[in-house]
């Protein structure tokens, strides 16, 4: 005769039930969007950065994209090449409307990955966040490209943490809201690619203060 299971490996299938109820109770609540600011009021100038016109997306790209707020602008200094901010917020995920990586996008508009890691950027109120440094190349083109997901005050450049963040916050605070911040910069030589990246963190530690404004806490 076999002897009886230990009820504690039963834990773990407990704590996802109890999981899963908590989740699809929370479902049964209108979910809560908090107030923020459209992305289309986001500054045209950032101390010397200047935009012109936003660029606009096309009609198979806000397909893809799906239901969202979104922002593509180019940011320019003077005797420097453009700069290129990319911003996607989502009120809410789980209709299906999801956030995309660039890394399943741009290699899907021709550009190969060249280099995949991580950076840590010191913003001004002394505390760092981790973001995705990605180096792109299309031919002879080469872009340098930053990114990273937030919500609700919290940074992380790993999809997999944004994915476990988005279903605890579901739990505990019945929402689903995010948005991904990609800063993308082109460049030439080798030498380049180190100014690019020191352009690209001044820039971002431009914009961190003012994403809370449009990417609620």
């Amino acid at each position: 005769m076999k002897s009886p299971i230990p009820w504690r490996h039963f834990l773990p299938a407990l704590l996802l039930v109890f999981l899963t109820a908590l989740a699809l109770q929370a479902r049964n609540y209108a979910e809560i969007v908090t107030p923020r600011r459209a992305l289309s009021l986001f500054p045209t100038t950032l101390g010397a950065w200047t935009a012109k016109a936003d660029i606009p997306l096309s009609p198979e790209e806000l397909s893809i994209l799906g239901h969202g707020d979104f922002l593509l602008r180019d940011y320019e200094r003077p005797e420097e090449s453009p700069l290129n901010l990319f911003l996607a917020y989502y009120s809410s995920q789980r209709s299906g409307d999801t956030i995309h990586s660039p890394r399943n996008c741009l290699p899907g508009s021709g550009w190969a990955t060249l280099k995949l890691g991580r950076l840590q950027i010191q913003r001004p109120n002394g505390t760092a966040m981790m973001v995705n440094r990605y180096v792109v190349g299309n031919g002879s083109d080469r872009m340098l490209v930053l990114y990273w997901y937030q919500a609700h005050g919290r940074v992380t450049g790993s999809e997999y943490w944004a994915k476990i963040f988005l279903v605890e916050d579901a739990i505990r605070m019945n929402r689903t809201d995010g948005a991904l911040v990609r800063v993308a910069i082109p460049f030439g030589t080798v030498e380049d690619e180190a100014r690019a990246e020191k352009r690209a963190v001044e820039f971002t530690k431009g914009i961190a203060p003012l994403l809370d404004s449009y990417i609620p806490q």
